[in-house]
């Protein structure tokens, strides 16, 4: 019983765990799943398509939104605390 207490003591000192990088993985994930359903809408196939400027527009608004989407990843959700 006493080493349970000691244990407990000891867990409290800790600091809030962090979920960021779950989060942020999450978040990636979906950011992609976003882009394959714009290459799919486009005609096309994510992945096969290089992003030159002589690519579709289509293709370039959806590089464009998923670039837009892992930015705001790294900056919200990799910070995000696991409640």
């Amino acid at each position: 019983m006493r080493a349970f207490k000691v244990l407990a003591i000891a867990v409290s000192a800790f600091p809030v765990v962090m979920g960021g990088p779950i989060a942020y993985g999450l978040c990636q994930t979906g950011c992609n799943v976003m882009a394959v359903a714009c290459y799919a809408a486009a005609g096309f196939t994510f992945g096969t398509v290089v992003a030159a400027p002589a690519a579709p527009v289509a293709v370039l608004g959806c590089n464009a939104a998923l670039g837009t989407c892992a930015a705001t990843c790294a900056t919200v959700a990799l910070l995000a605390p696991t409640p």
